[in-house]
C-alpha cells in the first residue's frame, strides 16, 4: 500500500470537500466545481492505489 499516496490523496479530498463548502457560502459557482473536481480526482488516486495493493496481493501469493 502507497501510504504516501492514500495521505495526499486523502488531503485532495478534504482541500476538496472545503473548497465546495466555500463555494457554496460565497455563492462561487468555480470554485464550488473546483472543489468537486478535487474531491473526484482524490477518489481516482485511491482507486489507482486499491488496484496496486490487489496486484500485490495475487503477486504474492503466486
Amino acid at each position: 500500500m502507497g501510504t504516501e499516496e492514500r495521505v495526499n490523496a486523502t488531503a485532495k479530498n478534504i482541500e476538496g470537500k472545503t473548497k465546495e463548502m466555500m463555494g457554496d457560502v460565497t455563492g462561487d459557482p468555480q470554485q464550488k466545481s473546483e472543489g468537486k473536481m478535487k474531491q473526484t480526482e482524490a477518489q481516482a488516486q485511491h482507486a489507482k492505489e486499491d488496484i496496486k495493493d490487489k496486484a500485490k496481493e495475487h503477486i504474492d501469493r503466486a
